[in-house]
């Protein structure tokens, strides 16, 4: 996490472990070392399961997974990972991160450090997309995949949803940020832990996240990793059927679903249980 104001930052760390001591299971914390610096992991579930490896989206670090780990863990040893070069518990103190094959070395390491030869991978949003694009990378060591509401995977954000993200972007308030929730989402998360959780991040300082162009459909239709891409019916952050007819196009063996009622920026937190069964369906 990068330098900024020693009271936000305080701040944004003290709501991190809050969430954390809510998860329902028990939790390891560890940090796993890179060309680009530690990464934090946060590891549960029975030693002699599954591994699966959980990438949030940009701006909410590894606690956004607290109301699936369960399920999850069920048939899963989870390795929850704050991304590098985002907010959160990982150090990106080593090699600057300058492109997409910087974020595949960066992973390359975590799962060497974690002593993965292969596992199962979900991402949600941009961290839906380093998890195609490493699949992509390194097919032979993902063997499941799981998109949730992947950006820039099959098309592009739309013009509407960026123009909104703009004035939060510009100068991070948390009144604009509250602001471009509603009207994604249509409502605040209604977890009050959560909540505070997303205030704290956003005055937190925050290092370069990597901007990825969308995968070549040459390399999409020549993927024969199992996967599941899961929409959110009210998205805003790009047009849904347009989405799920590329993805169903550029990945014929996929399994596409849309799921009712959510949003973008809804996932994974909001009304969980359907997320969390299609997720247990499909992975285990």
């Amino acid at each position: 996490m990068g330098q900024g104001n020693t009271t936000d930052r305080a701040t944004f760390f003290a709501a991190y472990d809050a969430m954390l001591r809510r998860w329902p299971v028990d939790v390891t914390s560890i940090d796993v070392p890179s060309p680009y610096g530690t990464t934090r992991v946060h590891v549960c579930g029975a030693e002699g399961g599954t591994p699966l490896v959980l990438l949030p989206g940009g701006g909410t670090t590894s606690m956004a997974w607290f109301a699936n780990v369960k399920d999850l863990c069920r048939h899963h040893r989870v390795y929850a990972v704050d991304l590098m070069g985002d907010i959160g518990r990982s150090v990106h103190d080593g090699a600057p991160l300058r492109g997409i094959g910087d974020l595949m070395v960066w992973l390359d390491a975590v799962l060497e450090g974690l002593g993965l030869a292969e596992t199962r991978l979900c991402g949600h949003s941009y961290g839906a997309a380093i998890a195609l694009n490493y699949t992509l990378h390194a097919s032979h060591r993902v063997s499941r995949l799981a998109l949730l509401d992947p950006t820039n995977c099959f098309a592009g954000l739309s013009a509407r949803y960026l123009l909104r993200a703009l004035p939060a972007l510009l100068r991070r308030t948390v009144g604009r940020q509250r602001a471009f929730l509603l009207w994604e989402a249509g409502r605040l998360p209604a977890d009050p832990a959560w909540r505070d959780f997303l205030d704290s991040a956003t005055t937190a300082a925050r290092s370069k996240v990597i901007a990825m162009r969308r995968p070549r459909p040459t390399d999409l239709r020549a993927c024969t990793v199992p996967t599941l891409v899961l929409l959110a019916q009210r998205s805003r952050a790009h047009n849904v059927q347009r989405v799920a007819a590329a993805a169903r196009g550029l990945l014929p063996e996929a399994g596409v679903a849309i799921l009712p009622n959510a949003s973008h920026h809804s996932l994974p937190t909001e009304r969980p249980a359907e997320l969390n069964h299609l997720l247990t369906q499909f992975l285990t």
